[in-house]
Order: structure tokens, then sequence, then C-alpha cells
């Protein structure tokens, strides 16, 4: 398994209707993500930036770079796209983080 964190930018005031929206998450698209190699996806929210911060566990065999071309995910995406900054073809804009620090509890023996 591999966990990978990105960034991502909310509009002002759009907190919760993006959490609305999550609660209402497509079957279809998170049966989309499973079948990708998604794992666990948390995204968190902070209030004095709108920024969004998400990780999330994806398989060492994970194909999220095919999730893109497929129509369930582009529609997502326009579903999102008035409510966070995109790209023009609505895909999210997202910045990549750095891991710089990890704690694991120790193993038993």
């Amino acid at each position: 398994m591999e966990t990978i964190a990105f960034r991502m930018v909310l509009n002002p005031g759009m907190r919760d209707e993006y959490e609305r929206r999550h609660r209402q998450i497509w079957p279809e698209l998170v049966d989309a993500l499973h079948q990708a190699g998604v794992r666990d996806y948390r995204i968190f929210f902070d209030a004095g930036s709108d920024h969004l911060f998400a990780i999330l566990t994806r398989t060492r065999d994970h194909q999220m770079d095919l999730l893109p071309e497929l129509d369930i995910m582009r529609k997502w995406w326009d579903h999102m796209a008035d409510i966070m900054q995109t790209e023009p073809d609505h895909t999210p804009l997202q910045q990549e983080l750095e891991p710089v620090f990890h704690l694991q509890a120790p193993q038993p023996d």
C-alpha cells in the first residue's frame, strides 16, 4: 500500500455544500475509486485558507491514472466545479504534498 496527499482549494463559503455533496457521493464513483485501487480516502478542511487536504491509501498496482478517462469521474468533477478551484476542463486544481514525517506504532511481537 502507498499513501499520497494533496491539497485542493474550496471556494469561500462552500464548506457545507462540499460536505453535503460528499455525503451523497454516487455509488458508481465509489466503485470506480475502489476498482482503481483506492482503499482509504480522507479529506480535511482548513477554515482559515479554504484549503482541502486529502490523504489516500492506494494499492501498489493502482490505476488512478485512468480515472480521468471515466465518464463518472468527469461527471463528478463537473458536479463539483462550481464550488472549488478547477482547471478549465473542471479537473480539480491539486498540489501534491511531499511527505516529511511518518510515525507508526511498533509492530507487536
